[in-house]
């Protein structure tokens, strides 16, 4: 049963100021307030130590059983998750299994300590002409960590999400800034998550959630000098008002955004000619899925001018006739969404319908057409419409398709269609584009993002603001440790990872 509380040292609290839900009847959320930021800043780091100090093994046990409580509640999180997002029901329990198996991932990872990269030199007390010291390296956690709630992934980049489950994995305490878009689903699962912390006996500040607009309520998690780092993602303008804040502080420190991705899609030519009609339609497919509110909707199409780009876009055009209207996740977003069509549809030729809809809060998908050139020197062309809106980028031959590679900015993702006989032109593009995206494709569209060891879900600048490292996947975990080398230490006072006697 939903409270309309906060998380905070291990109870329940609520606030005289609310926030309302999102088609939730009858429900308000407590907002919290500065003196509750505190306490739960202050008992996140009280726990550290005893939380970070747990054994591998332990904190395991620990993720699967957030996600053994998430599977027994998970009806009540759909059916809240629905009401809430306007996502169909498949979606959400799609959703829920993905953030279950990465909890259960990390879990994998880190009994085995694979995360942690130890690396020993024994002494060499011999060695001339100066001899060596035993040295002895491992990764420790970082100290608390703020995760803000993601808009479009109410399960998976939220409360219990990637960057919820890689802190808690690495042995930091986390707090939680819910997201407004849906409060509901966040206080389910942080009642799943507080309900593992009683059954393991894990100490009550190692996981809080606090409601609340985040230009409050984040802004003053943020800058409290008992957070350690911050793992956001959502739009581009309030991850880089997180940021500034971050780096600002007397002691900065380190912020993991993932922020804006258009996610280009280059058609060479042999792909084209073979194929353009079959790409049409599934680019399509990507495009409008989820109403186009994912951080990996396929935005710009990039080809030459010609038959083959003529066919691709009349089998694009084809396809979304039959595209339905979608409801999108929250009214500001489905306002950003109309705002940001009818501003393309001032500087490019529109070669579908305006994305506009009569029902409340719902979209309909929209295609531009535009020369490279006017393309290339038109910089808001180039920025993120968040929804399923797609640029089909014309460009008069391959240099220009190069050109156009070289000047986008940092991407998540970036995809190549192409044959046997594109393979030069793909060679020329991919030293291109390894310096443009975090994850490159080939005959395929970017959504849907595997949670695996091998995925990378980042990239440069303004993709995500460090691009080392990723949101999905194992190595999502480095962002909350840091080495700590040992010189000459006793057996006794090291870390059991350490204890062997041999180099690595």
């Amino acid at each position: 049963m939903l409270t309309g509380k906060n998380l905070i040292n291990g109870s329940w609290q609520g606030s005289e100021q609310t926030i309302a839900s999102v088609d939730l009847e009858s429900m308000a959320f407590a907002q919290a307030t500065l003196t509750q930021v505190e306490a739960a800043c202050l008992a996140a780091r009280r726990d550290f130590r005893d939380y970070g100090a747990t054994s591998s093994m332990d904190r395991a046990i620990f993720l699967r059983t957030i996600a053994d409580q998430m599977d027994v509640i998970g009806d009540e999180i759909t059916k809240i998750g629905c009401a809430e997002t306007g996502l169909p029901e498949a979606r959400l329990n799609s959703e829920r299994g993905r953030t279950t198996n990465q909890l259960r991932m990390f879990a994998d990872l880190i009994e085995v300590d694979k995360h942690l990269d130890t690396r020993i030199d024994v002494a060499l007390p011999g060695r001339i002409p100066i001899p060596r010291s035993d040295l002895r390296l491992t990764h420790r956690p970082i100290g608390p960590i703020v995760v803000f709630g993601a808009s479009n992934f109410p399960l998976a980049f939220s409360t219990a999400g990637g960057d919820t489950a890689s802190a808690l994995a690495a042995g930091c305490p986390v707090i939680v800034k819910g997201h407004e878009a849906h409060a509901g689903t966040a206080e389910l699962v942080g009642q799943a998550i507080a309900k593992a912390i009683e059954i393991c006996g894990m100490p009550v500040g190692t996981f809080q959630l606090l409601q609340g607009p985040g230009r409050v309520v984040g802004k003053a998690l943020v800058k409290h000098p008992e957070i350690r780092g911050v793992g956001f993602t959502g739009s581009f303008a309030g991850g880089k008002a997180l940021y500034d804040l971050c780096h600002g502080r007397s002691h900065p420190i380190p912020f993991y955004g993932e922020l804006s991705s258009v996610n280009p899609v280059f058609l060479l030519p042999q792909a084209i000619e073979k194929r353009a009609a079959v790409i049409g339609a599934s680019w399509v497919g990507s495009l409008i899925m989820g109403a186009g509110q994912f951080c990996t909707n396929p935005g710009i199409v990039v080809g030459l001018r010609g038959a083959g780009f003529d066919t691709f876009a009349n089998a694009a055009l084809t396809t979304l006739r039959d595209a339905p209207e979608q409801k999108m996740l929250t009214d500001g977003i489905h306002e950003a969404y109309q705002k940001g069509v009818l501003g393309f549809a001032e500087l490019m030729e529109e070669i579908s319908t305006c994305g506009c809809s009569d029902k409340p809060r719902h979209a309909l998908p929209a295609v531009f057409k535009i020369d490279a050139d006017k393309w290339m020197a038109t910089p808001q062309l180039q920025h993120e419409v968040f929804g399923a809106v797609g640029i089909l980028v014309e460009c008069e031959d391959e240099a220009q398709m190069i050109a156009v590679a070289e000047v986008m900015e940092g991407q998540l993702t970036a995809t190549l269609h192409l044959e046997d006989g594109d393979m030069e032109l793909a060679h020329d593009l991919v030293v291109v584009l390894e310096e443009k995206a975090g994850r490159l494709l080939c005959n395929g569209f970017p959504t849907g993002v595997e949670v695996c060891s091998a995925m990378m879900h980042g990239g440069p600048y303004p993709a995500s603001t460090d691009v080392r490292v990723t949101s999905v996947g194992t190595l999502a975990i480095a962002r909350w440790l840091r080495p700590v080398s040992y010189q000459d230490f006793p057996k006794a006072l090291l870390h059991p990872e350490l204890q062997n006697v041999t180099s690595l």
